[in-house]
């Protein structure tokens, strides 16, 4: 079986920010997206690491577990999706390492998914699929043309069980681990997709996204690129770091 670290998702009640900040300053180029019961989502990808996923909710009783999640939180991460070849494989490695999946579909045979509980988890949400195939679908006409290509090289993740965690990413997950620091681990998947977990006591549900890490190849961000892309970043939740 194969695993990759396929997205992070964000939850919003408002999409645009989401489209100015991954799109038009870091370059996010359109995957794909739609509807599904309750909510609409899409995703952008970069020139390297993995996609950004945006979710908001379109009513109805299929998207209270939208609404509840922005009305408790606001917006921020939803997510992370991990990708996986055999996901029968996958749930039978969750239960071996103690965690019972829940939310578990696999009745539609171009997209079988199962989550992990954030109690479960570490403080989020992991999503667990096998998709046949790629979606195909036309960019929302709100998206603007893509600014200068950036990569998306760091998820930061701070929790209080860090030898846990890493077992888990490793072994359930299937990343690679190398040291980064007193208290810290990176966990690697192909692609340049990285989360590196940090130790920190007191987080609620035991952990917390602290920020994600974009960089150009081609130079650095300007001055009014970094002091719009930070307040669009915290309209949407998320902690930002540019370089380049």
């Amino acid at each position: 079986m194969t695993t990759d670290l396929d997205h992070l998702a964000i939850g919003t009640p408002a999409l645009t920010d989401g489209w100015e900040l991954f799109g038009g300053l870091l370059g996010g180029t359109w995957a794909y997206g739609g509807d599904s019961p309750g909510y609409w989502w899409g995703q952008l990808e970069f020139a390297a690491g993995p996609k950004i996923e945006l979710l908001t909710p379109t009513g109805g009783p299929d998207a209270a577990f939208l609404e509840r999640f922005l009305a408790r939180r606001g917006a921020g991460p939803h997510h992370f999706n991990f990708l996986v070849s055999d996901i029968a494989e996958a749930l039978a490695r969750t239960r071996e390492f103690g965690i019972e999946p829940v939310g578990v579909s696999l009745d539609n045979p171009r997209w079988k998914e199962a989550f992990l509980h954030p109690r479960q988890a570490h403080g989020i949400v992991i999503q667990l699929a096998q998709q046949e195939g790629s979606p195909v679908s036309p960019p929302p006409a709100e998206l603007p043309e893509p600014g200068p290509p950036a990569g998306f090289g760091l998820i930061e993740y701070h929790l209080g069980d860090l030898d846990g965690a890493v077992r888990l990413f490793r072994d359930a997950l299937d990343g690679q681990v190398s040291p980064a620091g007193a208290g810290a681990a990176d966990l690697t998947w192909p692609g340049g997709k990285r989360i590196r977990l940090v130790h920190e006591a007191g987080l609620p549900l035991g952990g917390s996204l602290h920020h994600i890490g974009f960089s150009r190849a081609a130079g650095a961000f300007t001055a009014q690129e970094s002091e719009r892309a930070s307040l669009l970043a915290k309209r949407l939740g998320v902690g930002l770091e540019l370089g380049g």
